[in-house]
Parts: C-alpha cells; sequence; structure tokens
C-alpha cells in the first residue's frame, strides 16, 4: 500500500451529491448508468457514469445521497462525458455499493 500524506488527501475534494435523474447506460462497454447528481450552488449538477447495476436500478436511485470526487477531470465515456467519480465499495461477488451519510446532510457538504 502506498503512503499519501495528509495534505494530499485533503486535495481529494469528496462530496455529497443528491441524485436528480438516472438513466441505463446500455452503450458502455461494462453495465453502468449515468447519473445527474445534484451537489448544490457551488458546484452545481454534475454527470457520472457509475458501474453500479449489481445493486441498482436507475429508478431506485432519484433522490438518493451519494459521495463523489468532484475534482477529478472528465472522463469521456464513451459518447458519456463523466464528470464526477462516484464512490462505492465491492461486495464478495465484485457488484459495487454505493457509499452515502447515515444521516441527513447539506448537499454539496465536503467529506472532513
Amino acid at each position: 500500500m502506498d503512503e499519501i500524506s495528509f495534505d494530499d488527501f485533503l486535495k481529494v475534494d469528496i462530496r455529497v451529491g443528491r441524485v436528480l435523474k438516472a438513466e441505463p447506460y446500455p452503450e458502455a462497454r461494462k453495465p453502468a448508468i449515468k447519473l445527474w447528481i445534484d451537489f448544490g450552488d457551488d458546484i452545481g449538477e454534475r454527470k457520472s457514469s457509475a458501474q453500479i447495476t449489481a445493486h441498482y436500478q436507475p429508478e431506485t436511485l432519484i433522490g438518493r445521497e451519494v459521495l463523489a470526487v468532484v475534482n477529478f477531470p472528465p472522463r469521456q465515456i464513451g459518447k458519456f462525458r463523466s464528470e464526477v467519480l462516484v464512490l462505492g465499495l465491492q461486495d464478495e461477488a465484485g457488484g459495487v455499493v454505493l457509499i452515502a451519510p447515515d444521516q441527513n446532510v447539506p448537499v454539496g457538504g465536503r467529506l472532513h
């Protein structure tokens, strides 16, 4: 495991956002869902392509809070531009389980 400094960690901007819209993304090389996420007034709405189809259907994601890295450069995923990296953990079968706060917090709040 590579060590990083605390200053390196502080460079990663992880925020809570609320999913506004979600659609299947069958054109992706690996099964994915396209997400439109609200990060509040300072950041606004951002898009993400997330490989979360093992546990989630698009319609179940609307209104859900998620954590995402908001300061990585955008990536082109097929014809879709992914602007943030939604965070999750793999279960025993390799499916991704989303990370989210266990209580309501303001949209756009930064992980400390």
